[in-house]
């Protein structure tokens, strides 16, 4: 009888993430997978078909440019942990509980790699080893993160030493829907339809994946300042206006609007997190002049950066 309710809890445990990735791919996230285990049963083969199914959704909906009805539907999010040179977690960004699950007294103190799966952390180490011996070394590869719920979260990565510190970032960046998924609650919602963009914004799969090969660019140098629209659509060989207004219509924002919010970001992490000097850590967020950094500053977060708390 006691191994008969060990069994049926075991069970589950494994059936939650089915149930709880049939709610992310209702409500149109075709991103999560979820974790394999050693097992040989029904429930397994049942989770090897649901990951399938999910791979086959997300390769499906991509070309049409598919937005979820829901207000709250994000394409992408970046989210960056702090690690100290023992590669213990010392500080999350907020994105990191919306895309994992996890609050920060649940990582702070623990070892980054007990978010990984067991492939992405033989892969993480190797890294590690890297960067030990050549402080100035940066990588950029795809991880695959285990969130609280036992769902593998794949997002691409760049882990690199802050200057003049011992200290890590990691940031990763990858597909989800913003909003939590309710546990009890399917909604009937028949009305909710896919938003079919007007003639003018229907775009092909080479569309998309150039749009955001611009965002990709954006994030990789955030540290320098961002070339005007023509300079960007002469470098990605498109027009102006394609790029101009298929940005908007994806990610909801503008690409200037983009790379002021992200450059920001990064410039509030660095300061909250590093010695480094204001005026340096303007110049690595993209700011040629400090002035115009601490009013965009200012603006942004309703203070100025010297009056954030710094951690030497």
């Amino acid at each position: 009888m006691l191994w008969y309710f060990m069994e049926d809890k075991i069970n589950h445990q494994r059936i939650r993430p089915i149930r709880q990735m049939l709610l992310e791919m209702a409500v149109g996230n075709f991103s999560y997978r979820i974790q394999r285990s050693t097992a040989d049963d029904e429930v397994e083969s049942l989770i090897l078909l649901l990951n399938m199914v999910a791979e086959e959704l997300k390769s499906s909906f991509s070309h049409l440019t598919y937005v979820n009805p829901h207000n709250s539907y994000s394409s992408y999010v970046q989210a960056s942990f702090i690690v100290d040179s023992s590669w213990i977690v010392k500080k999350i960004s907020t994105d990191v509980s919306v895309l994992l699950g996890y609050s920060p007294k649940m990582l702070y103190g623990a070892a980054f790699e007990i978010i990984l799966s067991e492939e992405s952390a033989v892969s993480f180490n190797s890294i590690k080893e890297k960067l030990s011996k050549n402080s100035s070394y940066s990588e950029n590869l795809e991880l695959v993160f285990v969130s609280q719920n036992q769902l593998l979260v794949p997002a691409f990565c760049n882990i690199c030493r802050f200057m003049d510190s011992t200290k890590i970032l990691i940031s990763l960046v990858t597909t989800i829907v913003t909003t939590a998924v309710r546990d009890n609650v399917i909604a009937d919602d028949s009305s909710a339809v896919p938003v079919i963009p007007r003639k003018e914004f229907v775009y092909r799969l080479s569309d998309v994946q150039l749009i955001q090969q611009v965002y990709d660019y954006i994030l990789i140098h955030i540290d320098s300042p961002l070339p005007n629209l023509k300079e960007l659509s002469h470098i990605f060989g498109t027009n102006e206006y394609k790029l101009k207004y298929g940005f908007k219509h994806l990610f909801k924002t503008t690409i200037y609007q983009f790379y002021n919010v992200e450059r920001l970001k990064k410039a509030h992490l660095l300061i909250e997190n590093t010695g480094i000097p204001l005026k340096e850590i303007a110049a690595m967020s993209g700011f040629i002049d400090y002035s115009n950094f601490s009013k965009a500053f200012r603006k942004s977060y309703g203070y100025a950066p010297n009056k954030i708390t710094r951690k030497q």
